[in-house]
């Protein structure tokens, strides 16, 4: 009898669990699922699948313990932090304390930038050790026969350069380091990546905050390009209205909005009253306010590719330095250095994804909001949402 009895004891706890209809449902998903692991199990008892090298994960969590922040949020909170206000420069009684926690940031930015920068140079070494044991000569790269003659199996990029003067220099008197190849390397991306970004993003909401501006552009590459390919920075030259839509966006969004300076020697600014400038001065040159004067430009708040192209009132302005009402790049031996690429690939991204894609604004609002958010670089203070449809059919291929 006791035994019957503790027979019947589960299955009348078991009618009254499924009973309960929000108690039946997780009973059913938690069988479910153990059906389809004691399959899974049994199915990877055969062959294995051929899978490439990875760390090695843990139960249940797998390989969660090594996903990062995304390299480009690495990016933007470098460039964050270097433009963000410190209380302690301004403040002595505060400095040491870390306040805002921009230390804390810091570490943590230098520590995901060293991480990735230390495990990009570790695979450059890998592959210029393979080459040396299949027989390259040391700073070389092997050739081999193609069509069209003799090419470089690899082409080198800035890290191999920069890692063949590592290993030259060795008993140089300024020696290139590890860290200051990583330092470089930072300078380079950094200035060039965040920036570009910025200024594609506005010169893109622009556009679609101007249909008829948008509409030349777009003209204007299918007259030069045509629809059978993309349009790339070969095009630019050929393109006079994209050219002056790029020269606009950077007078009313300049990416470095402040340029900063010392003064040599001192020096009297008559303009202000006789105001005397030491020598050694910190100065802090305003060229998003320079750039929307009112006594330089017409209508100076308004989007107008216009005055840019021939017969406008600022044909002759160049955006290289030379004309001091508009000098978005800055001016002369302190002047971006990267100049003459964002000239080139700036106008070329946005003119291949005018050519494209037809975008529409992301939402029920008819305007692109075009507040700038704080910081070194004038980036948007709201990412740019659109939603982008193909135009091209047939889609031309990338070469």
């Amino acid at each position: 009898m006791a035994t019957a009895s503790s027979m019947q004891q589960p299955a009348l706890l078991l009618r009254q669990l499924t009973q309960d209809p929000v108690t039946a449902s997780l009973l059913a998903a938690a069988l479910a699922t153990a059906v389809l692991m004691i399959a899974a199990v049994s199915r990877g008892g055969g062959r294995k699948p051929r899978l490439p090298p990875s760390p090695r994960g843990f139960p249940v969590i797998g390989h969660l313990h090594l996903v990062r922040p995304p390299v480009h949020r690495t990016f933007h909170d470098l460039a964050e932090l270097v433009g963000a206000f410190n209380v302690e420069d301004y403040i002595a009684v505060c400095r040491g304390w870390d306040l805002q926690g921009l230390r804390r940031r810091a570490a943590d930015v230098h520590r995901r930038f060293d991480a990735l920068l230390e495990e990009m140079i570790r695979h450059k070494e890998e592959a210029r050790e393979a080459r040396k044991m299949r027989g390259g000569a040391e700073g070389e790269t092997p050739e081999k026969k193609t069509a069209t003659g003799t090419t470089t199996e690899s082409s080198k990029d800035l890290l191999d350069i920069l890692l063949d003067k590592l290993e030259d220099d060795a008993a140089a008197e300024v020696k290139l380091t590890r860290k200051k190849i990583k330092a470089f390397v930072i300078d380079v991306v950094t200035a060039g990546s965040d920036t570009s970004a910025a200024m594609v993003e506005w010169m893109l909401a622009e556009l679609m905050n101007h249909p008829e501006c948008l509409r030349k552009v777009r003209a204007e590459i299918d007259a030069v390009v045509g629809r059978d390919r993309i349009a790339g920075e070969g095009d630019v030259a050929s393109l006079p209205y994209l050219q002056a839509a790029y020269k606009e966006t950077l007078r009313l969004r300049p990416a470095a909005p402040i340029a900063h300076r010392q003064s040599a020697e001192e020096m009297v600014i008559s303009a202000a009253g006789g105001f005397t400038v030491p020598a050694g001065t910190a100065v802090f040159i305003n060229l998003w306010s320079i750039a929307r004067d009112p006594a330089n430009w017409d209508a100076p708040l308004e989007f107008r590719p216009e005055r840019f192209m021939a017969g406008g009132r600022n044909e002759a302005l160049d955006p290289r330095g030379q004309h001091f009402q508009y000098l978005p790049f800055g001016s002369g031996r302190r002047g971006c250095p990267g100049m003459g690429l964002a000239l080139q690939s700036v106008p070329a991204v946005v003119a291949a994804l005018v050519q494209c894609f037809d975008w529409a604004v992301d939402g029920d609002a008819e305007k692109i909001d075009m507040e700038e958010a704080d910081g070194l670089v004038c980036a948007r203070k709201h990412p740019l949402l659109l939603r982008p449809s193909p135009r091209l059919s047939p889609f031309p291929a990338v070469v």
